[in-house]
């Protein structure tokens, strides 16, 4: 009876939430850093949206096009290099994070033509692309905040991803395999650069506006990557099913 009622008090004793989410070994000033890092990385993939959505529209008239082309060729440099030479301090935060903002909505112009090929083959395809991006950046992320030893880090999750993505890479026999390690890479990038930024600002270095933009980069080629590998994947599929239909009609006319 003791036994019994020893488990029973162990499954009666409740476990508080935060001691599931709680990242202990992250100082609170590094908390709160991250926070403001990810804030402005939301912010910066909705200005990345509108301006691919932008360059989806502008795509009808090649003349408006070919200007936002050169418009995201110019701005994408001009704007690193502005914010990598103005010196982060509480004077120069806003104009630094509007220089961010302007660095984002032009990285969406430069993703408009990825996202303009995948909604030409199908425009499911942005609402997947964005969702696979979003799960494997949270999942990464979360590795590399929870996790405190890096080699365990690097054993537990980009190992076996590499591992998986190889096999269905030669399962597939498909010749594009560099844009499928190239998703691997960017989610690797994104652990690394998390781990990174954890290093940095428990050292003292509160810059959040220039950690976002590796994270941001991290982000915006790992959602070109997929588009493309979903794009391709959906074209080769539908060039098969016409393959088929021309055989039936072929075969029905014999």
């Amino acid at each position: 009876m003791a036994s019994v009622s020893n488990v029973t008090s162990r499954f009666d004793q409740s476990i508080p939430a935060d001691a599931i989410f709680k990242l202990s070994h992250i100082s609170h000033a590094t908390r709160v850093h991250l926070k403001n890092v990810y804030a402005s990385l939301t912010l910066c993939t909705i200005m990345a949206a509108v301006g691919s959505c932008v360059c989806v529209v502008a795509s009808f008239s090649p003349i408006v096009l070919a200007g936002l082309a050169v418009l995201s060729i110019v701005g994408l440099p001009v704007s690193v290099i502005w914010l990598g030479v103005t010196t982060h301090s509480p004077e120069t935060e806003k104009k630094r994070f509007s220089i961010l903002l302007g660095f984002a909505f032009f990285s969406g112009l430069a993703l408009g033509p990825a996202l303009h090929l995948a909604i030409s083959v199908d425009p499911s395809i942005a609402v997947l692309a964005v969702a696979a991006t979003a799960v494997l950046f949270v999942s990464f992320t979360l590795s590399a905040l929870y996790v405190e030893r890096r080699i365990y880090m690097l054993l537990g999750g980009v190992a076996p991803t590499l591992v998986i993505m190889l096999t269905l890479t030669m399962i597939d026999l498909v010749s594009d395999m560099d844009t499928y390690l190239g998703v691997l890479m960017y989610c690797a990038f994104v652990t690394i650069d998390t781990q990174l930024i954890v290093e940095k600002a428990e050292n003292g270095d509160k810059d959040y506006i220039w950690h976002c933009v590796g994270l941001f980069l991290d982000i915006a080629e790992m959602f070109r990557k997929i588009t493309t590998i979903l794009a391709l994947k959906n074209k080769n599929k539908n060039k098969h099913k016409d393959d088929i239909e021309k055989c039936i009609r072929g075969h029905d006319e014999l």
